[in-house]
């Protein structure tokens, strides 16, 4: 009795996949980690209002807070998406380094409070980009 095959027997019979497959691959993967960014936002939020009352009062622990609560979500997804803990720190580092750039001048006060919280935000997103570009083998798997 003979057995018949649908589909290549080895890795090397199979298809590559296409440079576009692998660039939407790679888009997804930067959407997915925005997302828990947020869910982290969103679920850690509430709690460290009941834990540090006046929190939104201390401008940079506020920032720092937020910007932890954001790297909690998105180092969990990475981490049920199976990446290493080396990257899961560079990303976390990448998401991190914004903010404490944006520090120096708050400190001096050429940049407001607000200014400090948007500006790291969006930073934060090119940063990201940058560390997955970086490794982007990796992200475009």
């Amino acid at each position: 009795m003979t057995t018949s095959t649908t589909g290549p027997d080895t890795p090397a019979e199979r298809p590559a996949r296409s440079a576009a497959r692998k660039n939407l691959r790679f888009a997804l993967h930067f959407v997915e980690m925005v997302v828990a960014m947020v869910v982290g936002m969103v679920a850690l939020g509430p709690l460290w209002s009941l834990a540090w009352p006046g929190l939104a009062d201390l401008t940079v622990a506020s920032v720092l807070v937020m910007a932890t609560n954001m790297t909690i979500g998105m180092a969990a997804w990475m981490r049920f998406r199976r990446h290493g803990w080396a990257r899961i720190a560079e990303m976390s580092a990448a998401m991190y380094v914004p903010f404490l750039i944006l520090l120096v001048p708050y400190a001096f006060g050429a940049l407001s409070g607000e200014a400090l919280m948007m500006g790291g935000h969006l930073l934060m997103l090119p940063a990201m980009l940058a560390a997955m570009l970086w490794r982007h083998q990796e992200y475009r798997h």
